[in-house]
């Protein structure tokens, strides 16, 4: 039998997750309060043994935000007329922001507005222009698959013009439209009424408008994050919703140019991190201010009807190695064990004769 070591304690124990998914588990001075054996050389507590699934899982703090940030900046010269209120949601066809009085409106489109449309023009834009004069009932006839810019194309422009009350020239110049994936949501104005925005200077900063959450991992640890793993946010105000992991950075920078808690260069932490996003499954369910902090609990590795005891539960055997300490019978017995995954307080163990159901020494807290 082994000789008998020390209990390593939850709050004793250091437990350091590091690459492949291994633990080391660095021990501590034992301390006498109330982690002694009674005289007759029980323990001063027991666990059970389980069997079932154990979880590598973990929480991380998050932070509640809108998808896909950009700036919109002016096609042309002019005066900022209006804008877009901060908060507000842009749909197709919407307007974004006037100058010199004459409105943007978006269209939905991953293609930037980077020339004006008019006939003989071919190019995917103008397939997403036609597919928008569509969806928005001016296109009557048009082949949105096609990406010609036809006389049918201009009568539908002329259509939408007519219906804004504009100038029907069948055309579609640069400043009309800004193209965007889908409804936008105006984060906040950069440009107030009155300004010169002028080309390559943002009037407005506009995200999505379904709700993501972004939070930092030590770039050592991202490979316990992947894309397509189930996660739990708990939101402000206490309610859960459930999502996946949508993106893992591959590219690590410092916590501080990550926006995380060393942000300022105020001598915060410099580690390398990845930013990693997550989607909900019902994103119009979700509700919070914008940049609310939330946890999330991600799912990590699972091992399915393991063993496991309390990490409490792991003596460091003198002889090296660890191992529990069974009782039955009114009697204790050291047993070595080799140490699996880690998962909510408790750790995975195999060897010796141990059984599900079977009771181990643990400190009394």
């Amino acid at each position: 039998m082994a000789r008998r070591g020390r209990w390593l304690v939850g709050t004793v124990a250091v437990v350091l997750a590091v690459s492949g998914g291994g633990y080391v588990l660095l021990d501590r001075p034992a301390r006498d309060d109330g982690r002694r054996q009674h005289a007759d050389g029980l323990p001063p507590a027991t666990d059970e043994v389980r069997r079932g699934d154990l979880s590598s899982g973990s929480q991380v703090d998050g932070t509640l935000g809108y998808a896909g940030e950009r700036k919109l900046s002016a096609s042309g010269p002019g005066v900022l007329t209006w804008a877009a209120a901060e908060g507000s949601a842009v749909e197709r066809d919407g307007r974004l922001y006037e100058v010199n009085g004459r409105a943007v409106r978006l269209m939905y489109g991953t293609v930037p507005m980077y020339r004006p449309l008019k006939a003989g023009d071919k190019g995917e834009d103008v397939k997403q222009l036609k597919r928008n004069l569509v969806a928005l009932g001016h296109g009557t006839g048009l082949d949105a698959s096609d990406g010609t810019f036809t006389q049918g194309t201009a009568a539908a422009v002329k259509r939408w013009q007519k219906a804004h009350k504009e100038k029907e020239t069948g055309e579609v110049a640069r400043e009309d439209i800004a193209f965007a994936p889908g409804p936008q949501r105006v984060k906040r104005g950069d440009a107030a009424v009155g300004d010169e925005p002028g080309p390559g200077k943002p009037v407005l900063t506009v995200t999505g408008t379904e709700r993501i959450v972004r939070f930092q991992l030590d770039a050592a640890k991202a490979g316990s994050a992947k894309t397509g793993d189930n996660v739990t946010v708990r939101l402000p105000g206490g309610t859960g919703a459930s999502g996946k992991i949508d993106s893992v950075g591959s590219t690590a920078a410092p916590d501080d140019q990550n926006g995380g808690p060393g942000g300022g260069g105020g001598g915060g932490d410099k580690k390398a991190k990845v930013e990693v996003i997550v989607v909900f499954d019902s994103p119009g369910d979700v509700k919070g201010p914008d940049q609310s902090p939330v946890s999330v609990s991600l799912t990590g590795e699972t091992r399915t009807g393991v063993l496991s005891v309390p990490v409490g539960a792991l003596l460091a055997l003198s002889g090296g190695g660890f191992g529990v300490q069974v009782v039955e019978n009114g009697r204790a017995r050291d047993v070595k064990v080799e140490l699996g995954m880690f998962g909510n307080g408790r750790v995975e163990v195999t060897g010796g004769d141990l059984k599900e159901g079977m009771r181990v020494g643990v400190p009394k807290i």
